[in-house]
């Protein structure tokens, strides 16, 4: 016969297993979602992810004590070029309660992100004044779930792109400026070079490239100028090969662009801008509110040069620009 002694015992024993099971559930890890507009999925995966902006995004959070799928879950997205799948995204986001979200840095992609949370931190690239635009309170002190890394410093950073490629291109006085619409508001801010009609060609989707290339074309432009952008970055090898189909001095925006064979390139390290981001978020992870994580600058311009297109384009490579570059592809 079962005692009474012995049944609080069997019974206590039985209460407390539960608990103890309960005790060992593992934690739950972080989640950051890396999401990007149009590029391919497969591109983006691993832990060696083949596009560069994801690649030094992992792998320097990876250098912070961040080990996907040990210390933290990064998630990778993509649009695959339809904003309208970004509401879905969100939402989907949302209501998983994700960490931080990471964006690829299209103005459309902030305003869909910034119209579905107001408390999920968000960080992400800022290719015009995220001020002047609205996003952000200021650069110090965002004041919301927003901020991120400025692609460029202002219109003056404009003013000095076209400055050097005009000097690589003397003669040159209709330049087509591609970009986003923002961007190329920004733009106006400054005076342009004696002599230059800078022609703005608007690029913020992907559907909106043929029609670009059209406007180049049919504003006769015998220069390009070519704004980093989600967009243009995607499109490195298209983009270059117009400008030497239509033997076009082009100013861009990457080294990348270089070194596909582009003529010029000044601007900022797209995977320096990524781990920016990174860190950004390893500061979120650890507890500092967005609102008030400053939104940084660009910490170093390069300027690229190809002496093979040059030459292709009949152009001689001023030595004061030889002097000036952090690199040379001959």
């Amino acid at each position: 016969m079962t005692t009474r002694r012995a049944f609080i015992a069997g019974f206590s024993g039985a209460a407390v297993w539960p608990l103890g099971a309960q005790a060992q559930q593992p934690k739950r890890l972080p989640v950051v979602t890396l999401l990007f507009t149009a590029i391919s999925a497969s591109e983006i995966s691993g832990p060696d992810p083949t596009f560069l902006p994801a690649r030094a995004f992992v792998h320097e959070l990876r250098d912070l004590g961040w080990i996907d799928g040990r210390t933290i879950v990064i998630e990778r997205r993509t649009l695959g070029g339809d904003p309208q799948r970004a509401s879905a995204v969100f939402d989907d986001l949302l209501a998983r309660g994700v960490d931080v979200i990471a964006l690829g840095g299209a103005r459309w992609l902030h305003d869909a992100g910034l119209k579905a949370t107001k408390t999920i931190p968000i960080v992400t690239i800022f290719q015009d004044d995220p001020v002047a635009a609205g996003l952000i309170a200021s650069l110090a002190r965002p004041g919301g779930n927003l901020t991120g890394v400025a692609q460029t410093t202002g219109p003056a950073f404009f003013g000095k792109r076209l400055q050097l490629l005009k000097e690589i291109a003397p003669t040159i006085t209709r330049t087509a400026f591609v970009g986003p619409r923002g961007v190329l508001e920004q733009d106006r801010g400054y005076a342009h070079p004696a002599g230059v009609v800078v022609i703005p060609v608007p690029l913020d989707v992907s559907e909106q490239f043929d029609a670009a290339l059209t406007t180049i074309r049919r504003e006769r432009a015998d220069a390009l100028m070519v704004a980093g952008s989600a967009i243009t970055y995607g499109s490195i090898r298209r983009i270059v090969a117009f400008a030497a189909e239509e033997r076009l001095p082009a100013m861009h925006p990457n080294r990348e662009f270089v070194e596909a064979g582009g003529l010029i390139a000044y601007g900022t390290s797209v995977a320096g801008i990524f781990r920016q981001l990174a860190r950004l978020a390893d500061r979120i992870l650890k507890g500092t509110r967005t609102q008030d994580l400053a939104t940084e600058q660009p910490t170093k311009f390069e300027l690229m040069l190809n002496a093979k297109t040059a030459n292709a384009l009949g152009l001689t490579i001023p030595s004061t620009l030889l002097a000036q570059a952090d690199e040379v592809i001959e």
